[in-house]
Protein backbone atom coordinates (compact mmCIF):
# COMPACT_ATOMS: atom_id res chain seq x y z
CA UNK A 1 0.00 0.00 0.00
CA UNK A 2 1.23 3.46 -0.76
CA UNK A 3 1.52 5.67 2.29
CA UNK A 4 -0.73 8.74 2.47
CA UNK A 5 1.51 11.81 2.22
CA UNK A 6 2.48 13.63 5.40
CA UNK A 7 3.52 17.18 4.59
CA UNK A 8 5.08 20.23 6.21
CA UNK A 9 5.75 23.86 5.27
CA UNK A 10 9.17 24.54 3.79
CA UNK A 11 9.93 28.18 3.06
CA UNK A 12 6.77 28.56 1.02
CA UNK A 13 7.15 25.12 -0.57
CA UNK A 14 5.82 21.67 0.29
CA UNK A 15 7.86 18.95 1.92
CA UNK A 16 6.95 15.28 1.82
CA UNK A 17 7.99 13.24 4.84
CA UNK A 18 6.41 9.91 3.89
CA UNK A 19 6.13 8.29 0.48
CA UNK A 20 6.07 4.71 -0.75
CA UNK A 21 5.17 2.91 -4.00
CA UNK A 22 4.43 -0.83 -4.33
CA UNK A 23 6.29 -2.70 -7.05
CA UNK A 24 3.01 -4.03 -8.41
CA UNK A 25 1.88 -0.54 -9.33
CA UNK A 26 4.99 1.17 -10.59
CA UNK A 27 7.98 0.15 -12.66
CA UNK A 28 11.55 0.92 -11.61
CA UNK A 29 11.60 4.34 -13.27
CA UNK A 30 8.41 5.34 -11.48
CA UNK A 31 9.74 4.13 -8.14
CA UNK A 32 13.03 5.97 -8.71
CA UNK A 33 11.27 9.21 -9.58
CA UNK A 34 9.08 9.11 -6.49
CA UNK A 35 12.01 8.08 -4.30
CA UNK A 36 14.12 10.98 -5.56
CA UNK A 37 11.32 13.46 -4.91
CA UNK A 38 10.74 12.02 -1.45
CA UNK A 39 14.41 12.26 -0.53
CA UNK A 40 14.74 15.89 -1.61
CA UNK A 41 11.51 16.94 0.07
CA UNK A 42 12.46 15.19 3.28
CA UNK A 43 15.82 16.94 3.42
CA UNK A 44 14.19 20.30 2.72
CA UNK A 45 11.65 19.72 5.47
CA UNK A 46 14.27 18.83 8.07
CA UNK A 47 16.38 21.83 7.10
CA UNK A 48 13.40 24.16 7.44
CA UNK A 49 12.78 22.94 10.97
CA UNK A 50 16.40 23.29 11.99
CA UNK A 51 17.10 19.59 12.36
CA UNK A 52 19.36 19.26 9.34
CA UNK A 53 21.97 21.61 7.96
CA UNK A 54 22.38 20.07 4.52
CA UNK A 55 19.57 20.63 2.06
CA UNK A 56 19.04 21.18 -1.67
CA UNK A 57 19.59 24.69 -2.97
CA UNK A 58 16.78 26.77 -4.47
CA UNK A 59 16.84 26.30 -8.21
CA UNK A 60 15.90 29.13 -10.58
CA UNK A 61 12.84 27.43 -12.09
CA UNK A 62 9.24 28.63 -12.23
CA UNK A 63 6.05 27.24 -13.73
CA UNK A 64 3.03 28.67 -15.55
CA UNK A 65 0.21 27.80 -18.00
CA UNK A 66 -0.77 24.82 -15.85
CA UNK A 67 -3.66 22.97 -17.52
CA UNK A 68 -5.57 20.00 -16.13
CA UNK A 69 -9.04 18.53 -16.60
CA UNK A 70 -11.81 20.48 -14.86
CA UNK A 71 -12.89 17.34 -13.05
CA UNK A 72 -11.32 13.98 -12.24
CA UNK A 73 -13.59 11.20 -11.01
CA UNK A 74 -12.28 8.23 -9.06
CA UNK A 75 -14.07 4.99 -8.26
CA UNK A 76 -13.27 2.56 -5.46
CA UNK A 77 -10.27 0.59 -6.74
CA UNK A 78 -9.22 1.26 -10.34
CA UNK A 79 -6.25 3.51 -11.08
CA UNK A 80 -7.20 6.89 -12.53
CA UNK A 81 -4.81 9.08 -14.53
CA UNK A 82 -5.19 12.60 -15.85
CA UNK A 83 -2.82 14.52 -18.09
CA UNK A 84 -1.31 17.88 -17.12
CA UNK A 85 0.51 20.36 -19.34
CA UNK A 86 2.52 23.36 -18.16
CA UNK A 87 5.30 25.75 -19.11
CA UNK A 88 8.61 25.61 -17.27
CA UNK A 89 10.87 28.68 -17.24
CA UNK A 90 14.44 28.21 -16.07
CA UNK A 91 17.82 29.91 -15.90
CA UNK A 92 19.90 29.54 -19.05
CA UNK A 93 22.60 27.57 -17.23
CA UNK A 94 20.17 24.81 -16.14
CA UNK A 95 20.39 21.77 -18.39
CA UNK A 96 16.86 20.41 -18.46
CA UNK A 97 17.96 17.72 -20.93
CA UNK A 98 20.32 16.18 -18.40
CA UNK A 99 19.44 12.60 -17.50
CA UNK A 100 19.20 13.48 -13.82
CA UNK A 101 16.98 16.53 -14.24
CA UNK A 102 13.33 15.81 -13.44
CA UNK A 103 10.14 17.81 -13.31
CA UNK A 104 6.56 16.80 -12.70
CA UNK A 105 3.09 18.08 -11.83
CA UNK A 106 1.05 17.25 -8.76
CA UNK A 107 -2.16 18.37 -7.09
CA UNK A 108 -2.79 19.14 -3.44
CA UNK A 109 -5.87 19.53 -1.23
CA UNK A 110 -6.01 22.47 1.14
CA UNK A 111 -3.40 25.18 1.60
CA UNK A 112 -0.08 24.97 -0.25
CA UNK A 113 1.97 25.42 2.94
CA UNK A 114 -0.12 22.93 4.94
CA UNK A 115 -1.94 20.62 2.51
CA UNK A 116 -4.26 17.85 3.61
CA UNK A 117 -3.13 15.53 0.84
CA UNK A 118 -1.06 15.46 -2.36
CA UNK A 119 -1.26 13.30 -5.48
CA UNK A 120 1.67 12.81 -7.90
CA UNK A 121 2.37 11.05 -11.17
CA UNK A 122 4.19 7.75 -11.42
CA UNK A 123 6.81 9.24 -13.70
CA UNK A 124 8.48 12.55 -14.37
CA UNK A 125 7.00 14.79 -17.06
CA UNK A 126 8.45 15.01 -20.55
CA UNK A 127 9.49 18.46 -21.76
CA UNK A 128 10.27 20.07 -25.10
CA UNK A 129 12.38 23.22 -25.14
CA UNK A 130 10.78 26.20 -26.84
CA UNK A 131 13.68 28.57 -26.16
CA UNK A 132 16.94 28.67 -24.20
CA UNK A 133 14.97 29.27 -21.00
CA UNK A 134 11.49 27.80 -21.53
CA UNK A 135 9.96 24.40 -22.17
CA UNK A 136 6.53 22.91 -22.67
CA UNK A 137 5.97 19.94 -20.36
CA UNK A 138 3.45 17.12 -20.17
CA UNK A 139 2.96 14.85 -17.19
CA UNK A 140 0.29 12.84 -15.42
CA UNK A 141 -1.36 12.59 -12.06
CA UNK A 142 -1.89 8.93 -11.10
CA UNK A 143 -4.50 8.14 -8.45
CA UNK A 144 -5.00 4.81 -6.65
CA UNK A 145 -8.21 5.15 -4.62
CA UNK A 146 -8.02 1.52 -3.55
CA UNK A 147 -4.67 2.03 -1.83
CA UNK A 148 -5.64 4.58 0.78
CA UNK A 149 -4.66 7.64 -1.24
CA UNK A 150 -8.06 9.29 -0.79
CA UNK A 151 -10.43 9.94 2.08
CA UNK A 152 -14.04 10.82 1.35
CA UNK A 153 -13.33 14.28 2.75
CA UNK A 154 -10.77 14.78 -0.04
CA UNK A 155 -13.55 15.15 -2.61
CA UNK A 156 -13.72 18.70 -3.91
CA UNK A 157 -11.33 21.32 -5.23
CA UNK A 158 -7.60 20.59 -5.47
CA UNK A 159 -4.89 23.04 -6.53
CA UNK A 160 -2.24 22.37 -9.14
CA UNK A 161 1.52 22.53 -8.54
CA UNK A 162 4.78 21.52 -10.18
CA UNK A 163 8.31 20.75 -9.03
CA UNK A 164 11.75 20.28 -10.52
CA UNK A 165 14.97 18.78 -9.21
CA UNK A 166 18.45 18.54 -10.67
CA UNK A 167 20.80 15.93 -9.19
CA UNK A 168 23.73 17.55 -11.01
CA UNK A 169 25.64 14.28 -11.22
CA UNK A 170 24.90 13.23 -7.65
CA UNK A 171 23.95 9.58 -7.21
CA UNK A 172 21.05 9.37 -4.73
CA UNK A 173 22.19 5.87 -3.79
CA UNK A 174 25.91 6.66 -3.64
CA UNK A 175 27.96 6.83 -0.46
CA UNK A 176 29.23 10.32 -1.29
CA UNK A 177 25.84 11.79 -2.16
CA UNK A 178 25.90 15.54 -1.47
CA UNK A 179 22.38 16.89 -1.32
CA UNK A 180 23.61 20.48 -1.09
CA UNK A 181 24.58 20.16 -4.76
CA UNK A 182 21.05 19.20 -5.76
CA UNK A 183 18.76 21.91 -7.15
CA UNK A 184 15.11 22.01 -6.15
CA UNK A 185 12.08 24.12 -7.13
CA UNK A 186 8.46 23.81 -6.05
CA UNK A 187 5.52 26.07 -6.90
CA UNK A 188 1.83 25.85 -6.05
CA UNK A 189 -1.46 27.58 -6.84
CA UNK A 190 -0.94 27.07 -10.58
CA UNK A 191 -4.46 25.90 -11.39
CA UNK A 192 -7.24 23.74 -10.02
CA UNK A 193 -9.35 20.66 -10.61
CA UNK A 194 -12.24 19.01 -8.81
CA UNK A 195 -11.62 15.43 -7.66
CA UNK A 196 -14.99 13.69 -7.45
CA UNK A 197 -16.33 10.44 -6.10
CA UNK A 198 -17.56 8.38 -9.07
CA UNK A 199 -21.28 7.62 -9.09
CA UNK A 200 -23.60 4.92 -10.43
CA UNK A 201 -27.28 5.11 -11.34
CA UNK A 202 -29.72 2.32 -12.17
CA UNK A 203 -33.25 2.34 -13.62
CA UNK A 204 -36.06 -0.17 -14.08
CA UNK A 205 -39.40 0.61 -15.71
CA UNK A 206 -42.24 -1.88 -15.09
CA UNK A 207 -44.50 -3.58 -15.92
CA UNK A 208 -43.35 -4.48 -19.39
CA UNK A 209 -45.27 -4.76 -21.63
CA UNK A 210 -47.86 -2.25 -20.43
CA UNK A 211 -51.16 -1.06 -21.86
CA UNK A 212 -51.40 2.53 -23.08
CA UNK A 213 -52.78 4.82 -20.38
CA UNK A 214 -51.80 2.50 -17.55
CA UNK A 215 -49.25 3.49 -14.86
CA UNK A 216 -45.57 2.69 -15.16
CA UNK A 217 -43.45 2.47 -12.03
CA UNK A 218 -39.85 3.58 -12.51
CA UNK A 219 -37.35 2.64 -9.80
CA UNK A 220 -33.61 3.00 -9.45
CA UNK A 221 -30.75 3.72 -7.12
CA UNK A 222 -28.07 6.43 -6.95
CA UNK A 223 -24.78 5.44 -5.34
CA UNK A 224 -21.25 6.84 -5.17
CA UNK A 225 -17.78 5.57 -4.38
CA UNK A 226 -16.76 5.38 -0.75
CA UNK A 227 -12.97 5.71 -0.95
CA UNK A 228 -12.52 4.49 2.60
CA UNK A 229 -14.51 1.24 2.36
CA UNK A 230 -13.93 0.60 -1.37
CA UNK A 231 -17.66 0.14 -1.92
CA UNK A 232 -20.46 2.10 -3.59
CA UNK A 233 -22.98 3.52 -1.14
CA UNK A 234 -26.23 5.45 -1.44
CA UNK A 235 -26.09 9.23 -1.29
CA UNK A 236 -27.95 11.10 1.45
CA UNK A 237 -31.71 11.39 0.86
CA UNK A 238 -32.95 14.42 -1.03
CA UNK A 239 -30.60 14.31 -4.03
CA UNK A 240 -32.26 15.80 -7.11
CA UNK A 241 -32.53 13.41 -10.04
CA UNK A 242 -34.43 13.85 -13.32
CA UNK A 243 -36.50 11.15 -15.00
CA UNK A 244 -36.11 11.32 -18.79
CA UNK A 245 -37.80 9.60 -21.72
CA UNK A 246 -36.61 8.81 -25.25
CA UNK A 247 -39.16 7.81 -27.86
CA UNK A 248 -38.33 4.61 -29.75
CA UNK A 249 -36.50 5.37 -32.98
CA UNK A 250 -35.08 8.68 -31.72
CA UNK A 251 -31.80 9.59 -30.02
CA UNK A 252 -32.62 12.50 -27.72
CA UNK A 253 -33.95 12.24 -24.17
CA UNK A 254 -36.44 14.80 -22.81
CA UNK A 255 -37.15 15.61 -19.18
CA UNK A 256 -40.29 14.08 -17.69
CA UNK A 257 -40.18 15.03 -14.02
CA UNK A 258 -37.87 15.69 -11.11
CA UNK A 259 -37.42 13.01 -8.44
CA UNK A 260 -35.59 13.06 -5.12
CA UNK A 261 -33.70 10.15 -3.62
CA UNK A 262 -34.92 8.38 -0.50
CA UNK A 263 -32.76 6.67 2.11
CA UNK A 264 -29.84 4.80 0.58
CA UNK A 265 -30.21 6.57 -2.75
CA UNK A 266 -33.44 4.79 -3.67
CA UNK A 267 -35.59 6.27 -6.45
CA UNK A 268 -39.24 5.61 -7.25
CA UNK A 269 -41.87 7.43 -9.29
CA UNK A 270 -44.80 6.71 -11.59
CA UNK A 271 -45.75 7.90 -15.09
CA UNK A 272 -48.53 7.11 -17.55
CA UNK A 273 -47.72 4.79 -20.45
CA UNK A 274 -48.10 6.56 -23.79
CA UNK A 275 -45.69 5.11 -26.37
CA UNK A 276 -42.76 2.77 -26.83
CA UNK A 277 -39.43 4.14 -25.66
CA UNK A 278 -36.80 4.25 -22.97
CA UNK A 279 -36.78 5.71 -19.47
CA UNK A 280 -33.70 6.70 -17.56
CA UNK A 281 -32.65 8.72 -14.53
CA UNK A 282 -29.96 11.38 -14.85
CA UNK A 283 -28.03 13.08 -12.05
CA UNK A 284 -26.27 16.42 -12.51
CA UNK A 285 -23.80 15.78 -9.69
CA UNK A 286 -22.50 17.97 -6.89
CA UNK A 287 -19.01 19.23 -6.09
CA UNK A 288 -18.03 16.02 -4.32
CA UNK A 289 -19.85 13.59 -6.61
CA UNK A 290 -19.63 13.07 -10.37
CA UNK A 291 -22.69 13.38 -12.64
CA UNK A 292 -24.11 10.19 -14.12
CA UNK A 293 -26.95 8.94 -16.30
CA UNK A 294 -28.47 5.48 -16.18
CA UNK A 295 -28.64 3.35 -19.30
CA UNK A 296 -32.16 3.64 -20.70
CA UNK A 297 -34.63 0.86 -19.85
CA UNK A 298 -37.03 -0.04 -22.68
CA UNK A 299 -40.79 -0.04 -22.21
CA UNK A 300 -43.23 -1.73 -24.62
CA UNK A 301 -46.58 0.07 -24.73
CA UNK A 302 -49.47 -1.88 -26.26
Amino acid sequence: MRIRATVAAVSGALALSAFAVPAAQADDSASAYRADVAKIRDAAAKSAYGTRADAPYDMDVTFSNFKIAKTVKAGTTAQVSTTVTYTMTHAADIDIKAEDFQTGPYIYKGAFATPDNMLFGNKAATCTSTSATTADCTGKIDIYPGDGELLNSDAGTWKGAALALAQNGQDPLGENYDITKVGYADQGDLGSTVVQRASKLTVDAAPEPVKKGKPITVTGKLTRANWETEKYVGLPAGQKVVLQFRKAGTTAYTNVKGVQTATGGALKTTVTASEDGYYRFTYAGITSTAPVSAKGDAIDVQ
